[in-house]
């Protein structure tokens, strides 16, 4: 098993910043591919970022590039998500991800609301 927790969401005015942060126990995590996703309220969930194992691929959904930045410290376990530049539309909620041990695994989910 592995367990997913998440921190960081709050309340921020638009163009402000946050950093999320996800822990994982259980498994091998420098060997996990980690995802950052996000569901608003209504809305599907939707992929926002991804990074590699060793952190040196990334990717990122077209309407979140050059704001928001995954990165990972696999001595903590530990991956991030540094958001700038944050609007309205970047409210919801924020989940960690991976697939492990031939399944795929939640955290609980950290909200993010930005308005002013």
């Amino acid at each position: 098993q592995v367990q997913l927790v998440e921190s960081g969401g709050g309340l921020v005015q638009p163009g402000g910043s946050l950093r999320l942060s996800c822990t994982a126990s259980g498994g091998t995590f420098r060997t996990f591919l980690m995802r950052w996703y996000r569901q608003a309220a209504g809305k599907e969930r939707e992929l926002v970022a991804l990074i590699s194992g060793d952190g040196t691929s990334t990717n990122y959904r077209d309407t979140v590039k050059g704001r928001f930045t995954i990165s990972r410290d696999n001595s903590k376990n530990a991956v991030y998500l540094q958001m700038n530049s944050l609007k309205p539309e970047d409210t919801a909620v924020y989940f960690c991800n991976t697939f492990a041990l031939g399944n795929g695994f939640w955290g609980q989910g950290t909200q993010v609301t930005v308005s002013s």
